[in-house]
This record gives C-alpha cells, structure tokens and sequence, in this order.
C-alpha cells in the first residue's frame, strides 16, 4: 500500500476508487461519532456527505468495469461511455448532497439551534479536510495516468469535500463568536458544490451529445495535414465523438475533383495514419471534390 502512495505510476482508477470506499468509510465513523456528542447538524450531515461520496465510488467502479469491456457486435465502439455515464451520475449524486445539506444549514439559521462544539469536533473535522484532500490526489494521479474522466470527477468531489472540511473547521472555531456562522458557511459551501456539479454533469452530457473539437486540436489536425500534402486540403465539417478512452473523429477536407481514387486513398490514408498515431484518435475523413479554379 505504501509503495503504491509514493510511485504514482501504480496507482489505477481501481485502487482510487477501493482507497476512497475505505478512507470514507472511517471518516462517516469519525465525523458521525464527533457530530452527535457536539450536537452539530452540521457535521451530521457532513458525516452523511462523506458515506455518500463511497455510494460515489462504487459507482464509479462499476463504471470503469463496463468501460474496460472490449468492443463486441452490439458495441462497436467498446464500453467507454458506461465512464461518461458514471461521471453524470456523480454529478447528480453531488446535486442532491448539496440541497440536503443546504436544507441542513437553514434549518439550524431557522431554529438558531445552539451547537457546543469540542476538541474531538475540531481533530475530526481537521482530519477530514486531510483524509479528503489526499483522496483527491490519489483520484487525480488515476486520471492522469489512465486518462479517465470519471476518476478526474470523483477527484474534484473529493477536493470539495476538503473545502467543506475546511469552512466546517472556521465555524467550529467562530461558533462562540457568530452563533449563525455554522449555518451560513453551510449554505456558502453548498452553493460552491452545486456549482462543480453543474460543471461535471454538463461536460459529460456535452460528451454523450457529441461535441466540436477545441481550436487547439483543430490547429494541430491541420498542422498534420499541412505535413501530409503540400496544398491546402480545407479542413471542415469537424465532428467528435468520445467513448471513454476512444474517440471517433469525423471531419471533410478537399480535393481536386480530377483527382483519381487511388491519388485520394493515399492522402486521406497517411492522414488518419499520422491523426492516430499522434493524437490517439480513430479519424473519419470524408473527400470534397472541387474545380482548382474555385477552390471554395
């Protein structure tokens, strides 16, 4: 397990997703245990935040099992939107961790409940904001070295979890000063969560759609073509569709409509040889025929 903590190039999408189950099973244990002596909704529902977050990774496991599954015959295009999928779905899981614990947080403003806070809520709440962070890296790390979105995700869950440890751990701190502050700090957070979520089920629901690639890959697939033939081949029409770790590419390019089907086989073949061996995407390139007197 320690080996696997400090050389990065072990740690998976898995291992993620097994270290945040168990990590955030002894945080609910902890914060539970250090809400319900101090009285603290706050950190009750925090403890429920967290037991969800594992609800999150199992979900998130299911998900890189299916994506990980070959292509067949009704899946030409292999399982990798199970991934994307899985990402929406934490998205909406964080939505409704959010509103619970705004609910939460108005409540306790409402009913101006008095909250004792004690050493045990302040050590609990600091290893939170701890554990949760090293969660974060541990799911950034899996993405990075699988190119996993889903991983990347549950790693920003992770990382606002940390903020919530940490805005929870300045109430503790101010309570005997601002009777309202743990309820208000409640509501900020929630605000913040809703907002990465919105971030994450729109990315991945822009994925499913199929998407325009960025100026940035457009600019380096004409750098290739520039590479290709000495002419300009007036790339457009481009049209990208993500599946996990596979991503089709379609897009047209031009050509001189006397130009045989031969001449044109071995352009467009060099091309999507040279788009797949450097950028890692399976291109679909469709041929325009025009008069190179109007090339327009």
């Amino acid at each position: 397990m320690l080996l696997i903590m400090f050389n990065k190039n072990y740690i998976t999408g898995k291992f993620a997703g097994f270290f945040s189950i168990t990590g955030n099973f002894i945080l609910f244990i902890i914060k539970l245990w250090a809400g319900i002596i101090s009285g603290s909704v706050a950190l009750i529902a925090d403890a429920w935040h967290t037991i969800a977050d594992s609800i999150s990774s199992v979900i998130l496991l299911v998900g890189l099992y299916v994506s990980s599954k070959p292509p067949d015959k009704d899946h030409p295009y292999g399982h990798g939107r199970a991934e994307i999928i899985t990402t929406f779905f934490i998205g909406i899981l964080l939505v409704l961790v959010a509103l619970n614990f705004m609910h939460d947080s108005v409540t306790n403003i409402i009913n101006k409940v008095p909250v004792e806070f004690g050493t045990f809520a302040i050590v609990a709440t600091s290893i939170s904001l701890v554990g949760k962070e090293i969660m974060a890296r541990v799911s950034f790390t899996a993405s990075k070295n699988e190119n996993n979105r889903s991983t990347e995700a549950d790693g920003w869950h992770h990382r606002s979890d940390a903020f919530t440890s940490g805005i929870i751990l300045i109430g503790i701190l101010l309570e005997k000063y601002l009777w309202w502050i743990d309820g208000a700090l409640g509501i900020f957070v929630s605000a913040t969560i809703l907002i990465l979520a919105y971030r994450i089920i729109k990315d991945s629901i822009n994925t499913m759609l199929g998407e325009k690639p960025n100026e940035e890959l457009i600019a380096m697939i004409k750098k290739l073509s520039n590479e290709t033939y000495h002419e300009d081949l007036y790339l457009h029409h481009f049209h990208m569709h993500r599946y996990g770790n596979h991503t089709e590419l379609t897009f047209h390019i031009k050509l001189p409509g006397d130009f045989n089907i031969k001449q044109a086989n071995s352009i467009t073949d060099e091309l999507r040889y040279k788009i797949k061996n450097e950028l890692d995407i399976f291109a679909t390139i469709y041929i325009d025929a025009y008069n190179k007197n109007n090339a327009n």
